[in-house]
């Protein structure tokens, strides 16, 4: 059984860092790119980054220069380093992997970011 679960989600002000945790069981995790979405109210889920079992990483030009996505393949978990948050990056993140056709997602951490 597939279970990814966030955590590292909080308050923080304008310019803060936060860092974002993922662990996932269930898979063979270092032969899955892993990707980070996010979704603010009112506005359709986002990719916000992912990261190839080669630990290439690809950027939304939203957050790039700011967040920094990694995977620790011994730990199953892959991280999301967020850096210079506005708010405009308030939203629930996610965490997610595709196998095959199927997607799977975590339950979300809330990221709030006050002005």
């Amino acid at each position: 059984q597939v279970q990814l679960v966030e955590s590292g989600g909080g308050l923080v002000q304008a310019g803060g860092s936060l860092r974002l945790s993922c662990a996932a069981s269930g898979i063979i995790f270092n032969s899955r790119t892993m990707t980070w979405y996010r979704q603010a109210p009112g506005k359709q889920r986002e990719l916000v980054a992912f990261i190839s079992t080669d630990g290439s990483t690809n950027y939304s030009a939203s957050v790039k220069g700011r967040f920094t996505i990694s995977r620790d393949n011994a730990k199953n978990t892959v991280y999301l380093q967020m850096n210079s948050l506005k708010p405009e990056d308030t939203a629930v993140y996610y965490c997610n992997t595709l196998i095959r056709r199927d997607n799977y997602w975590g339950q979300g951490t809330q990221v709030t970011v006050s002005s």
